[in-house]
């Protein structure tokens, strides 16, 4: 499992003019990433726009990923669905690739119980011989995994570990001192530092796509005990992160990389578009920090 740690870009996707899936431009954000030392990518994810997108476009998508990292970085295919049985379809077709990994958000809307939300995950891992990453994002799901009823899950060897996008710090470091050998992620990117402190063993995040040298650096800098230089670092991150948010995350990060040459378009409807006074902002403002 040690692929599977360290710094991972959640992949946007790019669309066409005619809404298509953008497939030159996705391959060169995974050879830009490639070039600066990422260890793997998370792919099919929010920033993905997953639940956005058929089926065949999520399985289109990890295939042109697969294709391009050829072997030289770990895979985490985001299979996450309301149905159980579509989750299925996309955690054998990522296991077709022989991609290191699958992960899954909670099934949401419905309010699940717990034991429903449970038989979801062993439905899938039943199916296919990939190990598990539970994706946790409580502010979105809706639903909380914790300390305690995580283990409901981590006991199982099948699953490895969770994405944990939640700034309750104290429940990740509670999960890692109980399941020393699972991995950690932290999903929050502006928390990388303090994720890290906490127990991470890396970051699953959708502004790396862009500033990955980053958050190398911060983890290079905390594994080296440079603890103020890996503040500083965190600092420059967040300065460019409070910009993002205030256009969107999604059209914020797609509007970076056009501007960076990727020609990513914009988000699938109903995500809004990028005025062209909040682009030149962007220009101005972020740019320079990105060189």
């Amino acid at each position: 499992m040690n692929n599977l740690k360290g710094i991972f870009p959640a992949l946007p996707t790019p669309f066409t003019r005619n809404d298509k899936i953008n497939e030159k431009a996705l391959e060169a954000l995974v050879k830009l990433n490639l070039d600066k030392g990422v260890d793997g990518f998370y792919v099919g994810g929010s920033t993905a726009e997953a639940f956005l997108l058929t089926l065949d476009e999520r399985k289109q998508i990890l295939e042109i990923v697969n294709d391009t990292v050829n072997g030289k970085a770990a895979i985490i295919a985001h299979i996450g669905c309301i149905s159980t049985s579509q989750a299925i379809s996309l955690a054998k077709h990522a296991e077709k690739l022989n991609i290191d990994a699958i992960s899954s958000i909670a099934p949401f809307y419905y309010k699940f119980s717990f034991e429903e939300i449970k038989n979801y995950y062993f439905n899938i891992v039943n199916n296919v011989n990939l190990p598990m990453i539970i994706y946790n994002f409580p502010g979105f799901s809706g639903v909380v995994f914790t300390d305690e009823n995580i283990g409901e899950f981590l006991r199982d060897e099948r699953f490895i570990g969770i994405k944990h996008t939640s700034s309750d710090y104290y429940a990740l470091e509670r999960i890692k001192n109980d399941f020393k050998d699972k991995i950690i992620f932290n999903g929050f990117d502006e928390m990388f530092l303090a994720g890290l402190v906490m127990g991470a063993d890396g970051g699953i995040g959708s502004t790396y796509n862009f500033m990955a040298e980053k958050f190398i650096q911060i983890k290079g800098c905390f594994d080296q005990n440079k603890i103020k230089k890996a503040q500083e670092l965190q600092n420059e991150v967040n300065t460019i992160i409070k910009e993002i948010l205030k256009v969107g995350v999604i059209p914020g990060v797609k509007e970076i990389l056009n501007l960076i040459g990727l020609n990513f378009g914009c988000g699938r409807e109903p995500f809004r578009k990028v005025t062209s006074e909040e682009s030149a902002l962007l220009k101005t403002k972020l740019l320079p920090l990105l060189l």
